[in-house]
């Protein structure tokens, strides 16, 4: 039986992955943007208050079960920035070729490359849920100075991974989802949803 699960963001990036990462499971993914449901406020400091601020929301707007994801990429040398400001980092509106160029402006002069892409993801069966499903994990990396690679979103053409000598942009999307920040957080929390929510 499928059951239906809203997901608080209208990022397509986003919601292919959240696609093939939930389909699997019985899931069917609907973004609140074909509900009408507009965009929570996100004015948090973590990115785990933000993704459960958005996932009350959904929730609240739709009756339904929602599912948020707040995510983006910490640089060593900017002291975690951009961090929850990653999607608006070089300001409104939200663009990814802007926010790249802004964070190799900001790392020029900065001879620490040391980056790390952070998700967080929290589920509710309702709005009120007091017991919140939660799941987080890190993907590390390093800013390169020119992006590489067609695939992806965000900052991906930027983010190699030195271990396989690519950027998250020059992986097939199945790759990406097995290892990636957002594929890691989505199984644990895929596992605490089948055993609560079964």
């Amino acid at each position: 039986m499928t059951r239906r699960i809203v997901i608080a963001t209208g990022n397509p990036g986003k919601l292919r992955e959240f696609r093939q990462l939930l389909a699997p499971l019985g899931w069917e993914v609907i973004p609140q943007t074909e509900l009408n449901v507009a965009p929570a406020e996100e004015p948090h400091l973590t990115f785990l208050e933000n993704a459960l601020a958005k996932a009350r929301h959904a929730a609240s707007a739709t009756g339904l079960p929602a599912l948020a994801d707040d995510s983006g990429i910490c640089a060593a040398a900017l002291h975690g920035a951009p961090g929850v400001l990653s999607a608006r980092f070089a300001g409104e509106p939200s663009d990814d070729a802007r926010n790249n160029e802004e964070l190799l402006r900001r790392l020029a002069s900065e001879r620490d490359r040391r980056a790390h892409y952070t998700c967080v993801l929290a589920a509710v069966r309702a709005a009120d849920d007091p017991e919140p499903l939660i799941a987080d994990a890190r993907w590390h990396g390093e800013i390169i100075l020119q992006p590489r690679g067609r695939g992806g979103f965000g900052y991906d053409p930027l983010f190699l991974l030195p271990e396989i000598g690519k950027t998250a942009a020059e992986l097939d999307p199945a790759e990406k989802n097995r290892i990636s920040h957002r594929g890691q957080a989505m199984a644990e929390l895929a596992r605490r949803i089948a055993a609560a929510w079964a």
